[in-house]
């Protein structure tokens, strides 16, 4: 590889990943008071998060059956306001037991 390719693509790296870090700040120079648009930032790291992970929940096992059991489980765990240990364990629970009956 050539020393000049590695340097060119490393500040590249480094500009796309230091731009997202600093337009927010150089955006809202001042404080937010809009209700509407401090409610939907509240929600954003929810929602990427359950972006990013949900699809998966359902590759995680070998049957999908079995995945949407867990999920199930700990959907309704968390909606009765359970531990995140609690909401675990219960799914995983759930999976291994479905998965011996299927």
């Amino acid at each position: 590889m050539n020393l000049n390719y590695a340097f060119i693509a490393v500040l590249l790296m480094a500009l796309v990943t230091y731009i997202p870090r600093v337009l927010p700040i150089v955006v809202f120079r001042r404080e937010i008071k809009s209700k509407y648009i401090k409610s939907f930032l509240r929600y954003v790291p929810y929602a990427v998060l359950g972006a990013l992970t949900f699809p998966d929940i359902f590759y995680s096992t070998q049957n999908i059956l079995t995945a949407i059991c867990g999920t199930a489980v700990a959907l309704i765990l968390a909606y009765r306001n359970k531990s995140l240990v609690v909401v675990a364990i219960g799914a995983i629970v759930t999976v291994y037991i479905t998965g011996l009956i299927i």
